[in-house]
């Protein structure tokens, strides 16, 4: 028998935005119509002589995030994202850290499970729409996964990551 279906809400996504003194505030990342995860396995092939097949290991992971979302003013994930955009960030200045929550996993106190891992932030095309101003692209692995909790804020907009020690 199946355990309960987990529903794609329940997995949200927070964007950390960096506010003039340097300190991040995670926002939820809103009006995102998609949002898949590639998890891109490197592998390592050989055959050996005494063997009449190959061998396959999986020796690390490059994750990638395909994006997409209809834009809204004064988000500031969107505002952040378009910065990246137009003025054409480049290396380490355009990595953002992005925290994964699982709803689901919500205790009375309003901590969840969540994984954090820093991203290169590459928006790949805008204006694809004619009914709203979309924009598109990838974000890169750039570093290691990070579990942790993350307390959500009273209207779940922004949470506060901890990592698990």
């Amino acid at each position: 028998m199946l355990g309960k279906l987990v529903n794609r809400h329940e997995k949200v996504a927070y964007y950390g935005v960096k506010d003039a003194e340097g300190s991040v505030t995670y926002h939820r990342m809103c009006g995102f119509t998609k949002m898949d995860t590639s998890k891109n396995p490197v592998e390592y092939t050989r055959r050996y002589i005494d063997e009449s097949f190959e061998q396959t290991d999986v020796v690390a992971f490059s994750p990638s995030i395909s994006f997409a979302f209809d834009r809204y003013s004064g988000d500031p994930v969107h505002e952040d994202i378009v910065s990246l955009a137009d003025n054409e960030i480049l290396g380490t200045d355009a990595v953002r850290s992005i925290v994964i929550v699982d709803i689901s996993t919500k205790d009375d106190s309003g901590v969840c499970s969540a994984i954090k891992r820093d991203f290169s932030v590459m928006v790949e095309s805008e204006g694809n729409s004619t009914d709203a101003y979309t924009l598109s692209g990838t974000m890169s692995t750039k570093g290691e996964k990070i579990f942790g909790k993350a307390t959500l804020s009273d209207d779940s907009q922004t949470i506060t990551f901890t990592a698990d020690e």
